[in-house]
């Protein structure tokens, strides 16, 4: 399974944990897709870095609802990012934490692009388990 149809199937296993009538429940949230390229030699140490401060934000933001971060499996430099806030608030404070600006500070030399890229839901659905 590739890169992006891997994080198609991680934002389907959220989405229907966080409502069970997806689109209508997302009314309001910011929804964001990151495409990130990173310095191939310093792939696990960014691996590393993006791991804690997904575990970090999930753990102590309540706006934060979801990160799914992934790699294309043939090219570990193309990261993405599927990214689910309560809202644009939630979204900017998020920004405004410790635990973000430490991550951005620690990844400053190793992304070498960063493409933001709003999005809209059209479904969104997955199997709880």
């Amino acid at each position: 399974m590739d890169g992006g149809r891997l994080l198609i199937l991680a934002a389907s296993c959220l989405a229907s944990t966080l409502c069970s009538t997806a689109y209508a429940e997302t009314q309001g949230q910011y929804l964001q897709m990151a495409e990130i390229e990173i310095d191939p030699a310093q792939a696990d140490s960014y691996k590393a870095a993006v791991k804690e401060q997904i575990e970090t934000a999930i753990r102590v933001e309540p706006g934060v609802l979801a990160l799914y971060a992934v790699y294309e499996k043939n090219n570990l430099s193309l990261v993405r990012v599927f990214e689910i806030y309560a809202d644009a608030d939630a979204y900017k404070a998020h920004l405004e934490t410790p635990h973000f600006r430490q991550y951005k500070a620690t990844t400053q030399q190793m992304v070498r692009s960063l493409k933001l890229i709003q999005t809209v839901p059209i479904a969104l659905g997955a199997k709880v388990k």
